[in-house]
């Protein structure tokens, strides 16, 4: 009897989401995601591409069986939500609001709002333009996720960049995650709120309100965990967050604040800390919670990032890759995040603009919220393969990107290596206007 390989046997049975079958292919995805990583830190290709390649790859295997028409969207909504928590809470662990980094920081954020604005308004205006059953205010809700950079994809890939280059991508896209998620759920709120629209002041005062009862949190949940003895206390923590969360959006607050401002208290206790809140901190407890914490968001944002990439891919339409319109409308809003984002640069930070320039992937966020687009919202005119055109386009350029920098680098250093030592390189001296020598 002919053997069959382990795929072939998962596969052919009648109903492939039985429960073992569902271990092995969960277990074998993320041992696969695993080394994609490794792949991505030798080669600079980024783990997405290869995780959406893998689900388009079982999307065809499965199109071959009975199972072809498994729905998988009604099941990523719990994932969705606990992807967007561990994302901002990951992202805020990294916020160092240190005084020598309040100039980078700012700068930064003014990147990353205005950089999100400008693009999701052009995206807007494209999709707008070119799928006419899609009225404008549904527009900047599809734009919205296509605007936002990717800290997942980024911050790994810019390790071996110079330090104030890396510290600035590592600023720019965790505030372009969390401003992308605030700007995408004050959108979607009139479909939510059966049409009733969200004005600016009634949406400054929530905000403000929520950042208060968030501090108030934040400090009750610090000073409590610490006095916790048990070792089992991390994944409490997390279910303290989640209900948090939840019950923030029956209260209809702005949910994801309550987690990005307990992230920045925890991840800057010296400075939330001082004066008599200071008497309240056992300094050496709160850090192994940071510490803890910050372990446990970055496996699950693993685990998360895995399966919303290999599902995305499940999910995609092949024959909308082929579609003329969609490929054309992703190249448009691709050209059109790439010349803001020339131009913001070039204000903000002067002429030293690269790779920066081309460090601006879509990825997990992108897909998450694409997912949390709400029925009342949803156009169906709108082709998945325009996200995927998006992610893939920008990940290749920031990838060309990474490897044409890493090659500059090394070049230069092979240059240095070979100089004679003492070597200094001569320079002829400028002459300025009144024709004097301005070197001295």
């Amino acid at each position: 009897m002919e053997l069959l390989s382990l795929p072939h046997l998962i596969l052919a049975s009648t109903n492939i989401f039985n429960s073992y079958n569902l271990i092995i292919a969960s277990s074998v995805i993320i041992i696969l995601s695993f080394f994609f990583g490794e792949i991505s830190k030798k080669t600079n290709i980024p783990s997405v591409l290869m995780l959406i390649i893998l689900g388009i790859i079982l999307k065809l295997g499965l199109d071959s069986t009975s199972n072809a028409d498994f729905d998988f969207k009604p099941y990523l909504e719990v994932l969705g939500i606990v992807g967007l928590i561990m994302i901002v809470l990951e992202a805020a662990l990294e916020l160092k609001l240190e005084k020598e980094k309040y100039v980078p920081i700012a700068k930064a954020f003014g990147i990353a709002l205005v950089g999100l604005i400008l693009s999701a308004w052009a995206a807007a205006a494209l999709l707008h333009f070119f799928i006419p059953e899609m009225p404008m205010k549904n527009a900047w809700i599809y734009a919205t996720p296509i605007s936002i950079l990717s800290s997942a994809i980024i911050i790994p890939s810019v390790s071996s960049l110079r330090e104030d280059k890396k510290e600035f991508h590592i600023y720019e896209s965790t505030f372009s995650d969390i401003l992308g998620i605030m700007m995408f759920y004050f959108l979607v709120a009139p479909f939510e709120n059966g049409g009733e629209a969200t004005g600016f002041l009634e949406f400054g005062g929530t905000l403000i309100l929520t950042i208060v009862l968030s501090l108030i949190a934040s400090y009750a949940i610090v000073i409590i965990f610490q006095r916790i003895e048990t070792h089992v206390k991390l994944f409490l923590l997390i279910a303290v967050l989640l209900l948090l969360y939840a019950i923030g959006k029956k209260m209809h607050l702005s949910s994801l604040i309550i987690i990005l401002v307990f992230g920045l208290v925890i991840a800057n206790m010296k400075l939330f800390f001082r004066g008599t809140l200071s008497h309240f901190l056992d300094k050496e407890k709160a850090d192994g919670i940071y510490e803890g914490l910050h372990v446990i968001t970055m496996e699950t944002a693993f685990v998360v990032r895995t399966f919303f990439f290999v599902v995305f891919g499940l999910t995609i339409v092949l024959a909308s890759l082929a579609n003329m319109k969609v490929a054309m409308i992703s190249v448009l809003i691709i050209a059109s995040i790439y010349i803001i984002r020339f131009v913001i640069l070039r204000l903000f930070i002067g002429k030293d603009i690269h790779p920066q320039l081309y460090i601006a992937p879509r990825g997990l966020i992108t897909v998450l919220l694409f997912y949390a687009i709400p029925p009342a919202a949803t156009i169906v005119g709108f082709e998945s393969g325009i996200l995927l055109y998006v992610i893939i386009g920008t990940s290749v350029i920031m990838t060309f990107a990474m490897i044409s920098d890493k090659r500059r680098t090394n070049s230069a250093l092979r240059e240095a290596k070979s100089q004679p030592v003492g070597y200094v390189k001569w320079e002829a001296p400028t002459v300025n206007n009144a024709g004097t020598d301005s070197k001295h």
